[in-house]
């Protein structure tokens, strides 16, 4: 590439990568397909949590609240998550239903508000954010009521969720490698 031509830069498959993969594989968890384990720990701390971080604060620096947002977050997410998995904090209680219950409702109602954000955006940032939201809200659920039906639904869904996101980021890089849309978004 000659110095004149610079590509711009696109953290978001990073992003949506790291993303889309953590997703997939926990959620092949909570549709009872494999058992979590430290894979899925591991998975979520470097990247779920840290490539998504990483994309976020990128985002942010090319002026992108959206994705700097999203991916931040979301990050952090699988960051927490992973620290309430493995709960290095002795003298508190371990999660129970009803405390993990708000807490993925709260990430529910944040994502759902997300998800209007991609109302501007391409269908399949749409797709990813329409069913993260769907995830949330099926994950809680199951959390209050104590359903393990409703988590393996939710673990159906979160797998779509993820291979939405896997296709997004794959469709950008192969779209901007090519200058013209091959995988359409």
């Amino acid at each position: 590439m000659s110095t004149d031509t610079k590509k711009s830069t696109n953290p978001g498959p990073l992003g949506l990568l790291g993303f889309g993969m953590t997703t997939v594989l926990l959620n092949l968890h909570n549709a009872g397909i494999i058992e979590l384990s430290v894979v899925i720990v591991a998975m979520g701390l470097v990247v779920g949590g840290a490539a998504q971080i990483i994309a976020g604060i990128t985002e942010l620096q090319l002026g992108n609240t959206f994705g700097g947002t999203a991916f931040t977050a979301y990050g952090t997410f699988w960051w927490s998550l992973c620290i309430i998995w493995i709960n290095p904090f002795n003298a508190i209680k371990a999660a129970d239903g009803k405390s993990m219950g708000f807490y993925l409702l709260l990430w529910g109602i944040f994502t759902f508000f997300m998800f209007l954000g991609t109302l501007k955006h391409n269908r399949a940032g749409q797709v990813v954010f329409l069913s993260l939201t769907v995830l949330f809200f099926l994950l809680a659920i199951g959390d209050f009521s104590e359903s393990h039906g409703v988590k393996i639904i939710a673990g159906y869904v979160g797998i779509v969720c993820g291979l939405s996101a896997i296709y997004s980021a794959v469709g950008q890089i192969v779209n901007g490698e090519f200058g013209k849309p091959i995988f359409p978004l």
